[in-house]
């Protein structure tokens, strides 16, 4: 079984696990703010992992990069796409482990992306999850360890709890455009949120809407962050981050699913980004580039 590391602060409490360095736990006194699972795992719908080179979906598990084709495995064998990267579930290893007992603590993870089919690349990935009385901060770092340039993108994928039912959250996404798709869930068309069913700019009830799009055009505040917040019969809780360093975000009831909660990913890059190249990080040899994003009650 993988180690598991459990950080406190306040009436915060949160465990993270080796498996997929993912946040398996996050808890306000006896809230859960996001779905959990037994530590032994499945780990359902992606919960809490992390999705690097890229999130969401390589369109048909291929792509062009600096005159080169690749080809991805497919493991979203319905749609034929590669879905969520190449580290959501893969092993990492803790680094280094602080836990102060009611005041703070934090947990770092490392894992490094080797060449493969389809991503012939070398990434150096470390994650810091840290633990304030305000909320949960994760900190994701990539660093291209290889001697050729490589696509990048990344993203969280936390399903978040407002309650048990869905379609009585309150929703706030300040998103002004909205990423249209096909029945694949890759890009159609970027329109703005105004008179489609997806416009949460001023907050709403969920209701019966069915949600699984990215948005972008984020309205962030005086500091530049954006924050997407849910609010329900059991509280509130937000997910914000940089706007600038990421610009969109997918948001998925899990209509359909049978799943709690609602999924709230902040993104580096749009769906697809690998063949559209919108947003693409490419990572020189050498270089770094880091995203954070923070989950908190509301």
């Amino acid at each position: 079984m993988a180690r598991q590391f459990t950080l406190r602060s306040g009436t915060m409490h949160a465990e993270i696990t080796e498996r997929s360095a993912a946040l398996r736990v996050l808890r306000d006194g006896e809230r859960d703010l996001v779905v959990s699972w037994p530590e032994d795992g499945p780990i359902p719908y992606y919960s809490g992992t992390l999705l690097a080179p890229w999130p969401n979906r390589v369109g048909g598990a291929r792509y062009t990069f600096e005159g080169r084709e690749h080809r991805l495995p497919v493991n979203e064998e319905d749609r034929g796409n590669a879905l969520h990267g190449l580290v959501a579930e893969t092993d990492w290893t803790a680094v280094e482990w602080l836990s102060v007992e009611d005041e703070h603590g934090f947990v770092r993870l490392a894992h490094t992306i080797t060449p493969t089919p389809g991503y012939p690349f070398t990434v150096a990935l470390e994650v810091r999850y840290s633990l304030t009385p305000g909320g949960l901060t994760t900190t994701l770092t990539a660093e291209n360890t290889g001697d050729t340039d490589a696509p990048y993108g990344c993203g969280p994928h936390p399903w978040l709890l407002a309650g048990d039912d869905v379609e009585r959250y309150e929703l706030h996404v300040p998103a002004g455009r909205v990423l249209l798709v096909d029945d694949r869930l890759l890009p159609r068309a970027l329109e703005d949120v105004s008179g489609t069913p997806y416009d949460f700019t001023v907050p709403r009830v969920v209701g019966d809407t069915a949600v699984d799009h990215a948005f972008t055009g984020l309205a962030a505040d005086a500091s530049g962050q954006a924050a997407v917040r849910l609010r329900g019969p059991e509280g509130g809780v937000e997910v914000r981050w940089d706007a600038s360093v990421l610009p969109w975000v997918q948001v998925c009831t899990g209509t359909g699913l049978g799943h709690r909660g609602l999924a709230v990913e902040p993104m580096t890059c749009p769906p697809d980004a690998f063949n559209s190249g919108t947003d693409l990080i490419v990572l020189r040899p050498g270089e770094k580039t880091e995203a954070s994003w923070t989950i908190s009650p509301c």
